[in-house]
C-alpha cells in the first residue's frame, strides 16, 4: 500500500491518499492540490515533490 500524506508538502494539511498503484496516488494527491490548495497548473516539479514523499505502508491483514 502506497501512502501520500499532504502535510509533508503543505504544512497543516491533514489529507492523505492510500491506493496498491503509485499512480492512483499521485492522481489523488493532484486533484487534492487543485481542490483544496487552488493550484490550477500542476508542474512536473510538484508530481515529483509528491511521488518523493510517498511512503510503503503494510497492508492491514
Amino acid at each position: 500500500m502506497k501512502e501520500f500524506h499532504c502535510g509533508t508538502l503543505v504544512p497543516g494539511c491533514p489529507f492523505h491518499a492510500r491506493h496498491e498503484d503509485e499512480a492512483e496516488v499521485i492522481r489523488k494527491a493532484v486533484e487534492h492540490m487543485r481542490d483544496t490548495h487552488g493550484e490550477t497548473i500542476i508542474r512536473e516539479t510538484m508530481v515529483e515533490a509528491i511521488r518523493s514523499r510517498i511512503v510503503n505502508k503494510a497492508s492491514a491483514a
